[in-house]
């Protein structure tokens, strides 16, 4: 029994322990992996496993160990609703990269994302140039959204037909 509070404990502190881990390396990891970032997450977590059930390589130990991992992560989620400031400094906040086609050096640079990377987000994103994006944003999960001068005017078309659909419904 005591070895099963091992692994619980175990557990908890090596999720608690990658959880700030990425948060100091970057949250630019959680988003699409380079092969030098898979490699580096099958090698951790090869690296903990161990750590977290020990010795004991049972299905029960494994279960334990998985549990143990839901319930944290559960909970987490939870404070971090609860308690909004507290998500904000573990999870970190979206940052603004590009706004009117201007760039924010100063939010590139703690987000740590390239130039590379980031205009190749933009072309992802079906947009050619920096100066045709309107707002770009680095999401909490390490994804860059970007909304274009091409996608405000297909919102305004959209809006224009929904505007002539709801005309011509009521006449």
């Amino acid at each position: 029994m005591l070895n099963y509070f091992h692994i619980i404990f175990s557990s908890v502190v090596i999720y608690l322990f990658i959880i700030i881990a990425i948060r100091l390396f970057g949250k630019k990891e959680l988003s699409q992996l380079s092969i030098v970032d898979l490699v580096l997450i099958l090698l951790i977590s090869n690296a903990v496993q161990n750590a977290m059930v020990g010795q004991d390589t049972t299905l029960t130990g494994g279960l334990i160990a998985a549990t143990a991992l839901f319930l944290t992560n559960f909970l987490l989620k939870f404070i971090f609703n609860r308690f909004p400031r507290f998500g904000r400094l573990v999870q970190g906040e979206a940052l603004l990269l590009i706004y009117k086609g201007k760039l924010n050096e100063a939010n590139i640079k703690k987000a740590k994302i390239t130039m590379d990377e980031l205009r190749e987000s933009i072309r992802e994103h079906g947009v050619a140039t920096l100066e045709e994006v309107d707002l770009a944003v680095m999401e909490m999960d390490g994804n860059v959204s970007i909304l274009s001068h091409e996608f405000q005017k297909q919102t305004i078309r959209k809006r224009k037909a929904h505007h002539s659909l709801a005309n011509q419904t009521q006449n």
